[in-house]
């Protein structure tokens, strides 16, 4: 399948890292020029650096942005008025036990997570629908349908963000602009392999680590292994192509097999 985003510009939330990262090289190895996203100028001007050793021909746009703000959130689409892609990956996660979640870790999970797409989306989908083209995304997760007892503030902001999608899908009825989540399984990147030692033995070699947290806090995986980020890029390379404009108000998992049910 030949995907051909010449033309498009794409912003990718909380890209300087991990999936996000892998996301914004697959966009723009498809011909998108890219916005990359991080809070910190100098990491994010790192980042920027490493995709165009990995894509020398892409087009990468550093947009450094506290996009939990509604400051940050104005910078970027400063920076990218005119998107076309819009993939909202940022997120955080954390294990934390149920009832010792405080009022402030709820809120901060809720900005983060489902705030800042929210925002992004109401202030770039307008331009979309005029344009007669657009795609909107948001990288939901596993535990939006399989909550962890671990930490169950990330997985109500990750079930929030299925509604967020289809909500704006139906906002985008008819207008040629597609919105869809998501669902990522258990991705290897930095943070998560250090959230695998929070809940394994850190003295175990990583390979032996993995099958460890798999076996023990993922057992559902029929994978039984972490997803590679470009794994998860796949797919949302697919859903911004033109070959997905039927693809819409849905729940599209990447998940490994984690998730046990036909449907979401």
């Amino acid at each position: 399948m030949l995907i051909d985003l010449t033309d498009r510009t794409a912003l990718v939330t909380g890209s300087s890292q991990g999936i996000g990262a892998a996301i914004a090289a697959g966009l723009a190895r498809s011909g998108a020029r890219v916005g990359v996203n991080g809070r910190d100028p100098g990491r994010l001007e790192e980042a920027v650096e490493n995709l165009r050793r990995q894509v020398p021909d892409g087009e990468f746009v550093p947009v450094a942005a506290d996009l939990a703000t509604e400051e940050g959130a104005r910078t970027a689409v400063h920076a990218l008025p005119e998107t076309d892609i819009l993939v909202n990956n940022l997120g955080v996660f954390g294990a934390r036990p149920a009832l010792e979640i405080t009022d402030d870790e709820w809120r901060r999970h809720f900005e983060i997570n489902v705030l800042a797409a929210v925002r992004l989306t109401r202030a770039l989908l307008p331009g979309m629908k005029e344009r007669g083209w657009g795609r909107v995304m948001y990288i939901a997760s596993d535990s939006a349908v399989a909550v962890p007892a671990e930490m169950i503030h990330y997985g109500t902001t990750k079930t929030a963000l299925l509604a967020v999608g289809r909500g704006f899908a139906k906002e985008a009825a008819g207008t040629g602009v597609t919105v869809n989540s998501v669902i990522a399984g258990p991705t290897r990147t930095g943070g998560v392999e250090t959230f695998v030692y929070e809940l394994v033995d850190p003295e175990l070699p990583w390979d032996e680590a993995q099958r460890e947290f798999m076996r023990r806090h993922r057992p559902q995986s029929l994978l039984q292994r972490l997803i590679e980020p470009e794994e998860i890029a796949n797919m949302v390379v697919y859903l911004a192509s033109a070959q997905a404009s039927a693809t819409t108000g849905g729940a599209l998992r990447v998940d490994g097999g984690y998730v046990d049910s036909i449907l979401p």
